[in-house]
């Protein structure tokens, strides 16, 4: 089933910087070049170590580290943001190679490369315009697939490359201009087809379509009648629809499309899933759908939703944690359910509290993960095996080594390191991360990360408040490029998974109704105050960095507590929730009932409309005296340029300086790598100027104006 697009920004949310860039799901772009190099890139190393680096352990998550190591080097932000060396590896369905990503003229491309012939790695991919970030093999490992869209517009397109002949163009399975691709899956029990919803004949309707990925031909199997999110077909040819209400509910029906007719099947609370359902996975028979459940307790678990009757079964759940489920936000991000390669049984669930617990379901995958485990002292986040379940490639999620990527033979017990994205990094200069927890004023408990910086007495420092998106999402204990560059500045860095975050419960979920510039602002303040209490942040050096919602929270934050922070950042933020909610793209709008109108309102309701221009930050622009810095990618269509460009104007009508960064080749979060590197240098001096940290030199600045210009 579809993913209807959020609005959390759609920079990089995982171990290494710069690899999915994207939040809209399993995407795709045009004009792909057939001058497909064979050379591997310089940045990609040729020898592969024997071994890892030795691990840095976790910290203690019962206390604040306290260091006493010489201060960290000076850092180059391009350290932390210039691309991968190679990244997100996946091995394919008959376990001899590996395709990753790794930089091609300055933009990640898919690579391919043997597991053990020891042939040089081949670049199959040629944009030389944006990172490619999303791609998967097919059953025929022939045909490797990958998404792009255009500048960010999210237009997504999905190719298909010819891994048998290096001189063919990739082709375009989706060839609609204007239209996006979502949801695009290939399943066992389909071998040689995609299944993906296209909006190629409405921009508010997404139609069922399947393509014969060696042919490419498309065929409509349904066209959506106007109200439904998604079409879940099941191998015996039935049709099932998802449909959300203006009620707030979301209900499940199986659907003839001759006749029209809705049988139902089950209906859900939107107010427990505010980005949809996730997972709803078909069971390989197609008699059932994996789905996040409740059930009767305060935490999300997995249930088995039978299709013919209705019934829920419950099939695994943890006592006291949600499953993962961020990647409804960003694809990209693990997937909560790990699946069998050839046939689709689930092997394992993943739940994640201050750290990650992962439940094996089947007996050789509980073997299989016992031996992932030893690898690495991170936690497991990629998960690729082959389809006879014997080869195994894996990467790690840990703060001070991201990413760090092996394989695993489980037939022979042979396990090697294959690589790290970001080998220049030495994990002894970057800053531990503790997991603390903060009682807000009425007394809830906020799970919250604390970063400081490494060498440096941990009393008195600058504090920059780093504020999650969504508000659908949540920050978790994992390498944060951005938490590393203001810790090496010197900075204390607090992330706060304020009342309405994901992945906390139930009760933690929905008590952020109604709250948006209310309790879940008043969240992060109490989270300054209590940093201010323990002695860690100088009250007067606080500053708030944000994108998307915590864009918007930043600008609250500005607005309505100006007197708590001396620097602000608003990367892509909502401004005026009026208009943010009636400027989203047509297909979001039905969405919107389970998210930003129950927990702030419809702007259709005159009343509603004016409480949410009294929770807008544009209401109250002529409070801000904090130094402020906006930044904007020019081609957003969730949080679109108005929202930047009128806070922006509002203050220079006031006569209030107010630097603003616009990137016209950039969506809603940026992905090319010098508009990231522009974005975070220029982040790096207005930081220093206002919260007296010590900055970087930006040594490229010249070659990267000269070399890049947006189009």
């Amino acid at each position: 089933m579809p993913t209807v697009p959020n609005d959390a920004p759609n920079h990089a949310q995982n171990d290494a910087p710069n690899h999915a860039q994207n939040d809209a799901p399993n995407h795709a772009q045009n004009d792909v070049p057939n001058d497909v190099p064979n050379d591997v890139p310089d940045d990609v190393p040729d020898d592969v170590p024997d071994a890892a680096p030795k691990a840095v352990p976790h910290q203690d998550p019962n206390r604040l580290p306290h260091h006493s190591p010489p201060h960290a080097p000076l850092l180059a932000v391009e350290d932390f943001f210039a691309p991968p060396a190679r990244v997100a590896a996946s091995i394919s369905p008959d376990g001899t190679r590996i395709a990753y990503l790794a930089p091609w003229r300055e933009r990640l491309n898919v690579w391919v490369e043997s597991l053990d012939a020891g042939e040089p790695a081949r670049c199959v991919t040629a944009d030389d315009n944006r990172s490619v970030h999303t791609f998967r093999w097919t059953d025929d490992p022939r045909w490797l697939l990958y998404a792009q869209d255009d500048d960010g517009d999210e237009n997504w397109h999905v190719y298909r490359v010819d891994l048998d002949d290096p001189d063919a163009e990739a082709f375009d399975l989706t060839p609609y201009p204007g239209a996006t691709a979502v949801a695009w899956e290939t399943s066992p029990a389909r071998p040689g087809r995609m299944t993906v919803h296209l909006n190629h004949r409405s921009p508010a309707e997404f139609d069922l379509c399947e393509v014969d990925i060696a042919t490419g031909e498309l065929t409509v199997v349904a066209q959506n009648p106007g109200r439904f999110a998604g079409l879940l077909p099941t191998p015996d040819g039935k049709l099932y629809a998802q449909i959300w209400t203006p009620g707030g509910e979301i209900d499940f029906a199986q659907w003839d499309p001759e006749t029209g007719a809705l049988r139902p099947v089950a209906t859900f609370d939107g107010a427990e899933h505010p980005v949809g359902i996730n997972p709803f996975q078909p069971t390989p028979d197609g008699t059932g759908v994996w789905i996040a459940s409740y059930g009767d307790t305060d935490h999300l678990g997995i249930a088995r939703l039978d299709l013919a009757s209705g019934t829920q079964t419950p099939v695994d759940s943890h006592p006291g944690l949600d499953l993962d489920t961020r990647s409804s936000v960003f694809p990209t991000m693990p997937e909560p359910l790990i699946l069998d390669r050839g046939t689709g049984e689930l092997l394992g669930v993943r739940y994640l509290g201050e750290r990650q617990v992962v439940h094996a379901l089947d007996p050789h995958f509980a073997a299989v993960l016992e031996n992932l485990e030893k690898l690495s002292e991170g936690e497991l986040a990629s998960v690729s095996g082959d389809t006879s379940g014997r080869r195994w490639v894996v990467s790690f999620s840990h703060p001070l080594d991201p990413g760090a990527t092996y394989f695993y033979d489980h037939s022979t017990g042979e396990s090697r390191f294959l690589f790290r994205p970001l080998p220049g990094l030495d994990p002894a200069t970057l800053a531990p991360v503790a997991p603390v927890t903060i009682t807000a004023r009425d007394g809830l408990g906020l799970p919250s990360y604390l970063t400081l910086p490494r060498g440096a007495e941990p009393r008195g420092l600058p504090l920059v408040l780093l504020v999650h998106g969504g508000p659908w999402h949540r920050d978790s204990l994992r390498f944060d490029p951005t938490a590393q560059l203001l810790a090496n500045r010197g900075c204390a860095v607090l992330q706060v998974n304020f009342r309405g975050s994901t992945g906390f419960g139930k009760s933690f979920l929905q008590a952020g109704v109604g709250e948006l510039a209310g309790r879940m602002h008043d969240d992060l303040i109490d989270a300054v105050d209590w940093a201010v209490a323990e002695g860690y942040a100088d009250r007067d050096r606080v500053g708030i960095f944000g994108g998307s919602y915590g864009g918007y929270a930043t600008l609250v934050g500005v607005t309505f507590t100006p007197d708590v922070f001396a620097a602000a950042i608003d990367f892509c933020g909502i401004s005026n929730l009026v208009t943010f909610l009636r400027n989203v793209p047509e297909f979001v709008k039905p969405s919107l009932y389970n998210n930003w109108y129950r927990y702030a309102g419809n702007p259709d309701d005159p009343a509603q409309e004016a409480e949410l221009l009294a929770r807008s930050p544009i209401s109250r622009v002529d409070a801000i005296r904090t130094p402020l810095m906006v930044i904007q990618g020019g081609n957003d269509v969730r949080v679109t340029r108005a929202e930047s460009d009128q806070i922006v104007e509002a203050l220079r009508a006031r006569g209030v300086d107010v630097e603003y960064m616009v990137k016209d080749d950039e969506g809603h979060g940026f992905v090319n790598p010098e508009n990231n590197i522009d974005m975070y240098h220029a982040a790096d001096r207005f930081l220093s100027r206002h919260l007296g940290t010590r900055a970087g030199t930006d040594r490229n600045a010249a070659g990267r104006a000269g070399r890049r210009q947006p189009r």
